[in-house]
């Protein structure tokens, strides 16, 4: 099962609906510079605090010694099956600037990664955004300056049959349906009052 989109009480994009973050990547599929390129843009023009766009990302397409650096920063689990993505990510946030301390940077970020997976999913790609990372580990293997903090991991892929993880657990996690707390739980008109 390589589709499994979102249910919903009314109908969503496309793109939103389509959106989820498989582990089974088909690893004999290529990304090309163009569509990296379009999810790159697509997370340049998300929206920041103040316009401060802290937003930075490490890009490596798999076969590039890049992608190498940030497998080797994932943790194990999330190695054993993010090597056959076809491009690995760091999503970075630059904490200062010339005026000083950038407010709500992370959430800068996390609004540029989301754009990008969305962006993923119009070129017929999926992105998986992880915590499994070392955070300390990218700020080593890429010097990163001080005020750059690692906060996401994001493997892009082709979704493919669940059977290449290899592991029954994995397969039937793969396999499962998407869930989400009921809409009545997360829209609030007052706390412990349902908006719908």
């Amino acid at each position: 099962m390589t589709d499994k989109p979102a249910e919903s009480s009314v109908e969503l994009h496309e793109l939103i609906a389509r959106r989820w973050s498989p582990r089974a990547l088909d690893p004999d599929e290529k990304i090309d510079e163009r569509q990296l390129r379009a999810l790159l843009e697509a997370a340049r023009w998300a929206p920041s605090y103040g316009n401060t766009q802290p937003a930075r990302f490490l890009v490596g397409a798999r076969g590039s010694e890049t992608f190498d650096r940030i497998l080797g920063t994932l943790t194990e689990a999330n190695q054993a099956w993010a090597h056959r993505a076809c491009a690995l990510l760091i999503g970075l946030a630059v904490t200062r600037n010339e005026k000083g301390e950038i407010p709500y940077a992370t959430y800068g970020v996390a609004l540029a990664a989301e754009n990008l997976v969305l962006q993923a999913v119009a070129e017929g790609f999926a992105g998986h955004q992880m915590a499994g990372f070392d955070a300390d580990a990218v700020r080593k293997e890429f010097a990163l300056p001080e005020d750059v903090e690692p906060v996401v991991a994001i493997a892009v892929g082709k979704p493919t049959d669940p059977e290449i993880l290899g592991h029954e657990s994995l397969i039937e996690r793969e396999r499962a349906p998407r869930q989400r707390l009921p809409l009545s739980e997360i829209a609030l008109r007052d706390w412990n009052k349902p908006a719908f």
